[in-house]
């Protein structure tokens, strides 16, 4: 008899991570691979934030701190919160938690009953219906395909909720397709929800300053007022900080909502390292110039890897406004055989053989919860995305 709990029967390990640990694996066993699916930048951390980390060890800043953050660095949120958002908070309405990831999940952990619904545009990140799952909701997934650029349309979200539906989650610009939403087109989502009062939204905003082509980025209770009081703002210092391994996100909201996600943290993780809280401090209120040479960077990468994949014929790859993620179609190679003789019905089925022939690690669509696609993370070295999509030409080439 099993000793585990039905929960755990209820999800499934992140496929991402799963990718990254597979690439991995085979280079230790001496393949030559190139991995292309993990989401984090390449860069190091600025060093001026480091320093502030070491500081704060040099200077015995190393205790247990409150169990959602110092008030220096919730100070800081606010005042990210109002000169990036303009948005009004107080320390008493912002949690800091271990990562993105657990802010998310305390959230869902703090308000999700049986039978709950969560609104969830696919493609998605691969976390999002797992943590409604494991926090015993329902994932409501409302499609946003490639017709649409990979965004939800407000028909699309008027026909997700119903009077069963407790949030619904946003994420601009988007992992796994680098989309993002246009002020415009936002409005036109918080149109609809203005007119839904008991949904909730939470906003994914970790790739806010990762935005090319003049792209403007607006979170939701910046462009419609109306939701603040059901807002939960998130954010994190992962991805445009270059900090992935200090683990620091943070959100801020409902006051009411926010005690209860403290009350969950204090019974589980406690505080964040106080280390990586000092170093968030020195990120949010410290120089930002690294940003815009960093996405510089991003976007000469970003233009490579679009150019190269949409020179294969069955493939199209739009062109993201932000993140460093690209998410091509493959619907005209499904049915074909590859050269090592895999038959090619599925995304999945497309990056195994990928993997296997050419030694290239991408994240089939399926786990983002729309095909036929892959995604790429072009968050590596132009030299190794070029070897990378060369191979990805190859392989296909080789399709028949």
């Amino acid at each position: 008899m099993s000793r585990l709990s039905a929960t755990i029967a209820r999800v499934k390990p992140s496929p991402t991570i799963a990718v990254t640990t597979k690439a991995q694996e085979l280079k230790a066993a001496g393949r030559d691979v190139i991995g292309l699916g993990a989401g984090e930048p390449d860069f190091d951390t600025p060093d001026h934030i480091k320093a502030a980390g070491i500081r704060a060890i040099e200077e015995g800043k190393t205790k247990y701190t409150a169990v959602d953050g110092i008030p220096e660095l919730k100070q800081a949120i606010c005042a990210k919160f109002k000169r990036d958002n303009g948005l009004d908070y107080t320390p008493a309405q912002v949690s800091v938690g271990t990562g993105g990831k657990q802010i998310l999940y305390n959230a869902l952990m703090a308000t999700l009953n049986p039978g709950d619904e969560v609104v969830i545009p696919a493609p998605y990140w691969v976390s999002y219906p797992d943590m409604v799952l494991l926090a015993g909701g329902e994932p409501v997934v409302a499609p946003a395909g490639i017709e649409t650029g990979f965004k939800l349309t407000p028909q699309a979200l008027e026909a997700a909720i119903t009077p069963r539906t407790r949030w619904f989650i946003f994420n601009s610009p988007s992992n796994p397709t680098g989309a993002g939403y246009s002020r415009d087109e936002l409005r036109a989502l918080t149109d609809v929800l203005m007119r839904h009062p008991h949904v909730w939204v939470m906003t994914d905003d970790m790739y806010e300053h990762l935005a090319y082509d003049g792209f403007e980025f607006c979170t939701p209770a910046q462009v419609e007022p109306g939701l603040y009081d059901r807002t939960l703002t998130c954010n994190g210092v992962s991805k445009a900080y270059c900090m992935t391994g200090w683990r620091i996100g943070y959100a801020a909201g409902p006051e009411e909502l926010i005690a209860a996600m403290r009350k969950i943290q204090s019974q589980s993780t406690s505080n964040p390292c106080t280390i990586s809280q000092w170093a968030a401090v020195e990120a949010l209120n410290g120089s930002h110039d690294f940003i815009a040479a960093n996405n510089a960077v991003f976007r000469r990468r970003r233009d490579l890897v679009v150019s190269m994949l949409n020179e294969i014929e069955g493939v199209d790859c739009p062109v993201p406004d932000g993140a460093f993620y690209v998410y091509p179609s493959i619907a005209g190679l499904i049915g074909k055989t590859s050269a090592g003789g895999a038959r090619i019905e599925t995304d999945e089925d497309f990056a195994t053989a990928l993997l296997e022939e050419q030694g290239v690690a991408v994240v089939f669509g399926a786990a983002f919860g729309l095909s036929p696609n892959f995604r790429v993370s072009y968050a590596t070295a132009d030299e190794a995305l070029r070897e990378a999509c060369g191979r990805i030409q190859a392989f296909c080439a080789g399709l028949r």
